[in-house]
């Protein structure tokens, strides 16, 4: 009996060791991958045209998810806000209630979370689709990068369209919002864009949110492309890579919009 026990054990902790080892090694293998695309960028920025190219595959057609997302977001906003504040007679701060909200931590945290669901996923799939079909080992036979030729475009894509999309749902939250004060609640117009013209700041708030965007950028970014280039040739590989790419987004941009935060508030 005790020497079950002890084989039970041992064998947990055998797994335990194993997870925590292919964890640290992954995230050395990415950090490799990381280094080799920012290597490659040069040579990727003298064929820009592949960067616009996967902003239009990245941004332009992650647009309608995130436009219609942040007008709900702000309309949901405005009704909440809205309740709450009535309770202590400041309504007419309802502007000042979204705008910061958006600008702070909805906008770069929820344009990362549906970047990492729409353009990250397509990202792995199409990575892990040409690995699978050896496009990549056709591209080093033929002496090209495939880091400079595939890889490091898709990262810089992402890497601007990411701020680009988190301004773009601040900015139509904030009308979203707007439209739920303004004419449907009855709140003054001039009260709510004055309220939050005096009280957003373009250095605590909108710098902030921009940089927490690019941060979220290059994290999801990055995410997508080593899972993609990591996957197994197989079309189920490619499937779990796709799904490991949309849990370890959202978990990184939640842990650092956390540490973000805080580095941000005490500074």
């Amino acid at each position: 009996m005790k020497i079950g026990i002890v084989a039970r054990l041992v064998l947990l902790l055998q797994r335990i060791g194993a997870r925590v080892i292919g964890s640290i090694w992954r995230l050395g293998s990415g950090a490799h991958l990381f280094w080799l695309t920012l290597l490659s960028s040069a040579e990727s920025f003298r064929r820009f045209y592949l960067i616009i190219r996967e902003v239009y595959f990245t941004g332009v057609m992650s647009l309608i998810i995130i436009l219609v997302s942040a007008f709900f977001v702000g309309m949901v906003l405005g009704l909440q806000g809205y309740n709450t504040l009535q309770k202590y007679g400041s309504s007419e701060a309802i502007g000042v209630l979204v705008a910061l909200s958006l600008v702070r931590e909805l906008g770069p945290v929820v344009t990362a979370l549906l970047f990492a669901g729409r353009a990250g996923t397509a990202i792995t799939a199409e990575i892990g689709l040409m690995k699978a079909t050896e496009q990549l080992s056709a591209m080093e036979m033929m002496a090209v990068n495939p880091i400079a030729r595939v890889i490091a475009p898709r990262f810089w894509a992402g890497v601007l369209a990411m701020p680009i999309l988190a301004l773009l749902f601040s900015m139509v939250g904030i009308l979203g919002g707007y439209m739920v004060a303004v004419p449907l609640i009855g709140v003054d117009a001039g009260a709510f864009w004055s309220q939050m013209q005096a009280n957003v700041d373009w250095r605590l708030d909108i710098l902030n949110g921009v940089i927490k965007s690019v941060v979220f950028g290059v994290t999801c970014t990055m995410i997508a492309l080593f899972e993609g280039y990591d996957a197994p040739p197989t079309a189920e590989g490619v499937s779990h890579a796709t799904t490991r790419t949309v849990v370890t987004s959202s978990l990184a941009v939640l842990g650092l919009d956390f540490i973000l935060t805080s580095f941000m508030i005490s500074v």
